[in-house]
């Protein structure tokens, strides 16, 4: 089968870095990829793109857009191998986006992004939209909001934005729902929840954290697998802490705070003396002092001698 970027290779089975996929016989002159997608036998999502694809032509620049995947996800990327010491532009594809259906076109939009809303009315400085660390948000100034859905980013119109922009600010993880009881832990006998954190689903008893594997949200956990995940974590951190020496710990009296047990062992305890010193006097001894006095003192006069 001919390749259809450059029209004169041929496309083949080749293997990377991340698995199988289908590659031009002209590489590197020609960099068109294409995902092997299997099936999945359970019925799953298809694999994410894990090599480039070529997507189309940007025709302002002429350069090829690729679709690709980074370690924070799946981007796009205007152009293949730019000048030395420049970085080739790029954007994330955000979340609500499959990568295998991003056209040209949608491409196009997310490497223009910043986008410019509009003017404020009451300002008259810029509303910009655009995909940040934390998702699509728009920005007035130092005024910034989070975007409900992520495909606003490229839709929002200024009437909405000015909307949002007078709402009160929202701290970070408010909008994040409660966390779900999964049940009680058999032989600790406390409480084990499941919600969804910065880093990800997870399972929690008390102050001990373990992270959902994938494909499980706090939604589907059972008691079973929450508790499985809590055993395993707290058997890891108990080696952990088992490796590490010990520390000597000052004994409290009754009644006294052991912080300040710990600070009088460290700070009240005098240091030993590795041997006695001799203390001299800071005065003068009393026979150098009159030794000097008497080199000081002027001579007697001499004694006149009686006539006779």
């Amino acid at each position: 089968r001919k390749c259809p970027a450059c029209g004169t290779g041929r496309l083949g089975l080749k293997v990377g870095k991340f698995g199988g996929f289908i590659g031009c016989s002209n590489y590197p002159d020609c960099t068109y990829t294409r995902q092997l997608a299997i099936a999945d036998p359970n019925g799953g999502a298809p694999p994410v793109v894990t090599e480039a694809r070529l997507i189309g032509t940007d025709p302002a620049s002429g350069l090829p857009v690729f679709m690709k995947d980074g370690p924070y996800g799946p981007y796009v990327q205007l152009g293949d191998k730019p000048p030395k010491g420049e970085k080739p532009k790029r954007a994330s594809v955000p979340k609500g986006f499959d990568p295998a259906n991003v056209d040209l076109e949608l491409a196009l939009k997310l490497l223009a992004l910043p986008r410019e809303v509009g003017k404020h009315p009451e300002s008259g400085q810029p509303i910009l939209a655009n995909i940040g660390r934390y998702g699509p948000y728009i920005q007035h100034g130092k005024d910034y909001r989070n975007l409900p859905t992520p495909g606003d980013v490229l839709t929002i119109g200024l009437n909405h934005a000015v909307s949002l922009l007078a709402e009160p600010r929202q701290r970070r993880g408010a909008s994040r729902p409660p966390e779900r009881e999964v049940g009680d832990h058999p032989a600790l006998g406390e409480k084990i929840t499941a919600a969804v954190g910065r880093y990800g689903p997870y399972v929690r008893l008390g102050k001990t954290y373990a992270n959902l594997p994938q494909g499980t949200t706090p939604e589907n956990v059972t008691l079973d697998q929450a508790i499985s995940l809590i055993d395993a974590r707290i058997e890891k951190a108990g080696a952990k802490a088992a490796a590490k020496p010990k520390k000597a710990k000052s004994e409290a009296k009754p009644g006294e705070d052991k912080g300040l047990a710990e600070a009088k062992a460290k700070f009240l305890t005098p240091p030993k003396a590795e041997g006695k010193a001799e203390v001299k006097p800071v005065g003068k001894s009393p026979a150098k002092a009159g030794a000097k006095a008497a080199d000081k003192a002027p001579p007697a006069p001499a004694k006149k001698r009686a006539k006779g």
